[in-house]
């Protein structure tokens, strides 16, 4: 039998400026911590964004030195919670930059990371284009953390568009799929919830989506809309468009009771594409 978990997902709006950014994020899971929080989930970026790639690599720092990354576990130590780092601009041991989810346990270690593997690189319908392949290297790994409420299966905002990741992450043994973002604010009001509860519903998995929001620079701007989703695909906790926090229970049993009602996870089937032989 599991047991549940409070989780928290903290919305931010990050800027340009780092100590402003890590303030604003110590003091929301402070906050998050303050309710029972026990998993405490940051956005994508949440610690900096900045215009144009020479800045973001100027930034990024190897992962025992990365500013963000020390204030985080220190308090993840202080504060006897887990922390998720949603991402955090990092440089690997070859020099590469990469965009890092890192989660961190009470003790204050790093027990599992994640470089984000499909990054954004599209044209907008506003006309606007974006390449993140300018400032980060994609990872190749899917990886789940091992939690004491179970798997948790990591990815980073534009990976909820590729949904046999997460079913990859579902039946390696994740019960909770994280989904932190900077979500594009013109396409997070036609696509964010429905990608989410997608997400959720096919893989009978909690999905925790914390969010940015707000202008960051110039006119970049994130949708917010953090949410908290149950495998049936139900919102347990969702926020608006300004700087918070939002919590929600887990009853991580009721993965295990909707994977047994709706088996589609165990019901796969391989399958060839073609032509019907006449």
């Amino acid at each position: 039998m599991s047991f549940p978990v409070r989780v928290a997902c903290v919305q931010t709006c990050a800027t340009p400026d780092l100590e402003p950014n890590l303030s604003q994020a110590e003091a929301l899971i402070r906050e998050a911590a303050g309710q029972g929080a026990g998993l405490v989930a940051l956005p994508e970026a949440f610690d900096f964004l900045a215009p144009t790639a020479p800045e973001m690599h100027a930034y990024a720092q190897p992962e025992e030195s990365h500013l963000a990354t020390l204030r985080l576990k220190s308090l993840a130590k202080e504060l006897s919670v887990w922390i998720l780092a949603g991402s955090v601009s990092t440089r690997s041991g070859d020099g590469a930059v990469v965009n890092r989810s890192l989660v961190i346990n009470p003790e204050g270690a790093i027990i599992a990371r994640y470089d984000k593997i499909h990054l954004f690189d599209v044209d907008l319908p506003d006309g606007g284009a974006v390449r993140e392949s300018d400032f980060y290297r994609p990872g190749e790994r899917a990886v789940v953390a091992d939690t004491p409420w179970g798997g948790l299966g990591l990815t980073i905002c534009y990976d909820v568009r590729f949904p046999q990741l997460h079913r990859a992450l579902a039946e390696a043994g994740a019960g909770i799929l994280a989904v932190p973002a900077a979500f594009s604010s013109v396409t997070g009001p036609l696509h964010w919830e429905s990608l989410l509860r997608a997400r959720a519903i096919e893989t009978g998995s909690f999905v925790i989506a914390p969010a940015q929001c707000g202008l960051h620079y110039g006119e970049r701007s994130s949708h917010g809309q953090s949410m908290i989703i149950d495998p049936w695909g139900r919102v347990l906790a969702e926020a608006g468009d300004e700087v918070g926090v939002i919590l929600a229970d887990l009853d991580l049993d009721e993965v295990k009771r909707f994977r047994a009602a709706i088996p589609s996870l165990a019901k796969g089937r391989a399958f060839a594409l073609g032509e019907v032989a006449a």
